[in-house]
């Protein structure tokens, strides 16, 4: 979590969660050492000084570790057709840009009917889903997504990681691009 945050979040709430811990090992092992008889009469202010602490280290947590939510709003924001200045909350998907026949070679060629039914490539694989339901009414942007990270939403009743992973890296953007266009418009 540290490594996610500026280096000035990370140096606070370190510092703050290091006085916590050392105060608890000091707690635990110095004090019972010294001291056999403590907390005894000092048990209130021993456990005020605990809670002081604890609750100084979950707000050090909110306010170093909260995350900025503003490019995350920056991306949603996008232009509408036809104006410079309207604009929108919501991310249009984009349209497929590739070439559907040069996807059914390539759909055939790395050997995804072997695992999938669709109907477009003749195929009739039942390793993975059938793609003629499981991609009914999905975007392109989902199809997309699908394939370079195939774990991210696994269809119901399969288990994960059996799709290979590496197909983001292994087939060029065009490539992608030709499957995704296949797959959510076959040619006819």
């Amino acid at each position: 979590m540290l490594l996610g945050l500026s280096t000035g979040h990370s140096v606070g709430l370190a510092l703050v969660a290091g006085a916590f811990v050392v105060f608890a090992l000091v707690s635990a092992l110095v004090v019972p050492r010294r001291w056999p008889q403590f907390p005894g009469q000092r048990l209130g202010w021993f456990i005020a000084a605990t809670l002081v602490l604890f609750v100084g280290t979950l707000a050090a947590v909110e306010v170093f570790a909260k995350e900025s939510k503003e490019p995350e709003a920056a991306e949603a924001v996008t232009a509408k057709p036809g104006t410079s200045t309207g604009t929108t909350t919501e991310k249009q998907p984009p349209a497929p840009t590739g070439d559907a026949t040069a996807g059914k070679s390539l759909f055939e060629a790395q050997g995804c009917g072997g695992c999938h039914t669709f109907s477009a490539a003749g195929s009739s694989g039942a390793v993975g889903p059938d793609l003629d339901q499981a991609l009914k009414g999905k975007s392109a942007e989902f199809v997309h997504e699908s394939i370079v990270d195939p774990n991210k939403e696994i269809a119901k009743g399969y288990q994960p990681s059996v799709m290979p992973q590496d197909f983001g890296q292994k087939l060029s953007q065009k490539e992608i691009d030709d499957l995704v266009a296949f797959l959510t418009k076959p040619p006819s």
